[in-house]
């Protein structure tokens, strides 16, 4: 909590010193999200926990010259859950978003902890490098990392994307394996256009630490070992929506289990006239180790109206023979949004364990969450 605090009051006082000097030229914007929630699993008043978030944001915005603009923006994630018998409770107050940017019509540089994604997969997302986004959450919450990045775009709408992240001892994305702490990691990626769609590489280099993990490698395997992403991903529009993803990742190991790791997605979409429109997208998922994973999804989605929504998505795994099955209501008037969803998996939830740290995000076993979201 202090080392948040630290952060915290950092960037306020960075933010105020960057644009004091010119507050009249300025263009500022402040806005936030409150939610609450309700969850409960397995029908026990035990497994039940409530929870309030507030993410304040604050966004700046000053144009320097006809060619150049520079932007900030400053978000805190303030939570607190707790189970209805008090067993659990979890409160927190860390900085969300806290980056500047300086951008033409075809260039941007950021700096400052920021969300980085990429790739076109929606359910199951070998790129998910840098994030944690869960499909399944109405707020679409992840933390950011501290990072420069810089991208290009060329009037072709070929880009360019080179960063350099600030490594901390702890896992980001799909990571197993923590990043040595107070390290540097970088990577680039390159997207053009390619037929009817578009085709990209991406490369990312870091230093692991294998014995900062839970259940740390042999002694041999003790000390920092250098790990390189290589991927390749592309979409197209051939009637259907089609995409794909592939990486290779390499750790300088020797454990094999995680020396040479593979992962793949195939996936596609449509929307079929149906109603006002059936929207359907499936994701095949393979995760290729010493042991392979491969699973199935299948999302669907339809408009009742000009204010309700229904979604549901499947997950088959095929080694475990397991079903993860979640269904969402949304109802959005105005600035509020109302969600009801059940959801019905097995007891240990192996396919979504990375993704969210938010003990009222597990979505295991059986279950029903009620969320309430205010937008100002």
């Amino acid at each position: 909590m202090y080392h948040h605090l630290q952060q915290i009051v950092r960037c306020l006082f960075f933010t105020v010193l960057f644009f004091g000097f010119s507050l009249s030229a300025q263009k500022a914007d402040f806005a936030g999200q409150v939610s609450g929630s309700a969850y409960a699993t397995g029908l026990s008043v035990d497994e039940s926990m409530i929870g309030v978030r507030y993410i304040p944001n604050l966004s700046l915005q000053k144009n320097i010259s006809d060619d150049f603009n520079i932007d900030t923006e400053f978000s805190l994630n303030m939570y607190s859950t707790h189970r209805l018998d008090f067993s659990n409770y979890e409160n927190d107050v860390k900085p969300y978003r806290l980056w500047f940017r300086l951008a033409t019509s075809q260039f941007q540089v950021r700096i400052g902890l920021q969300k980085i994604n990429f790739g076109s997969a929606m359910l199951l997302r070998p790129l998910m490098w840098f994030d944690r986004i869960d499909p399944r959450d109405p707020l679409q919450i992840t933390d950011g990392v501290y990072a420069i990045l810089l991208r290009y775009y060329f009037l072709d709408n070929s880009n360019i994307w080179l960063w350099g992240v600030y490594g901390q001892d702890q896992t980001k994305g799909l990571e197993a394996i923590p990043t040595k702490k107070n390290s540097g990691e970088y990577g680039g990626r390159i997207q053009v256009p390619f037929l009817n769609g578009e085709i990209a590489a991406s490369y990312h280099r870091r230093d692991i630490n294998p014995g900062a993990t839970i259940f740390p490698l042999a002694h041999s395997d003790q000390g920092f070992h250098p790990e390189n992403r290589y991927a390749v991903d592309g979409k197209w529009d051939v009637g259907v929506g089609f995409w794909f993803e592939y990486v290779w990742l390499h750790q300088d190991i020797d454990w094999q289990n995680f020396r040479n790791r593979k992962l793949l997605n195939i996936g596609m979409d449509y929307t079929f006239a149906l109603g006002n429109g059936v929207h359907a997208l499936s994701e095949f998922f393979v995760y290729d180790a010493k042991a392979t994973m491969k699973i199935s999804a299948l999302l669907l989605d339809y408009n009742l109206g000009l204010f309700d929504q229904i979604m549901a998505i499947v997950y088959f795994d095929w080694e475990n023979h397991d079903f993860y099955r979640f269904a969402t209501w949304r109802r959005t008037l105005d600035k509020w949004s109302f969600n009801l969803s059940i959801f019905w998996n097995p007891g240990q939830n192996n396919l979504y364990k990375l993704y969210s740290k938010d003990i009222t995000n597990e979505f295991s076993g059986k279950g029903i969450q009620f969320l309430v979201v205010f937008n100002y």
